[in-house]
């Protein structure tokens, strides 16, 4: 539900997906997605429930899962060339600049099923300073929703899963928050069908502080 009131969350470290939650690139991902299910006799709207949140291979195994993989991981690269050649319509999601600003000091990470050439392209063409800590779809061995990629960023930041707070925008990445013992705050429309500890329908309204003892204060309106 939207929030009514303002929640206080702490925490000591802060988990970011990427699209969907800091750059929103569903432009892109629509072209890209809804041409392959053209070429695949597949539903358009069928196939865009799937992939936001996963690797390309990942969603095409669900949606066609009698493929051999190799097929998968082929297609996977090939469309990952034309998604990170591809940034028209790519912005930031609202309030992101300032929310990434705030994080100055803070231990944070970005966690995206993104490979660091598509990150690469689609921050920078949001205007979007990429985190000096990234987990990306080559320091993984799979795909969200497996909570790997989210605890290898504790890990990377010295955190306790417990003590980090994820944020995310696909019941993918949900999914995955939640199965690595973290609490989420849901961005974004398609979040919050899923039932996220916490909702917000940008990043306009959250405000980041750092209290003592290196502790994170995070408040959502």
């Amino acid at each position: 539900m939207p929030m009514t009131a303002t929640t206080v969350l702490t925490a000591r470290a802060l988990l970011l997906d990427m699209d969907g939650t800091l750059v929103n690139s569903d432009a892109v991902v629509e072209r890209i997605w809804r041409r392959w299910a053209d070429q695949h006799g597949l539903a358009g709207d069928e196939v865009m429930k799937v992939v936001h949140g996963r690797q390309g291979y990942a969603s095409m195994a669900v949606l066609l899962p009698h493929r051999p993989m190799e097929q998968n991981h082929a297609d996977n690269a090939r469309m990952l060339a034309e998604e990170t050649a591809d940034v028209d319509g790519v912005v930031e999601i609202p309030g992101a600049t300032a929310f990434l600003a705030s994080l100055a000091g803070v231990p944070h990470a970005l966690v995206t099923s993104a490979d660091v050439a598509l990150a690469t392209a689609r921050m920078g063409a949001a205007g979007l300073p990429l985190p000096d800590v990234r987990v990306t779809a080559e320091s993984v061995g799979a795909s969200k929703p497996d909570p790997e990629g989210f605890l290898k960023g504790a890990a990377e930041l010295g955190v306790a899963p417990a003590d980090c707070l994820v944020f995310e925008d696909s019941g993918a990445g949900i999914s995955a928050g939640r199965s690595a013992g973290m609490r989420v705050v849901g961005v974004g429309p398609r979040a919050q069908v899923h039932r996220p500890d916490v909702w917000v329908p940008d990043l306009t309204g959250v405000t980041v502080d750092v209290v003592d003892g290196g502790g994170i204060r995070v408040r959502v309106a």
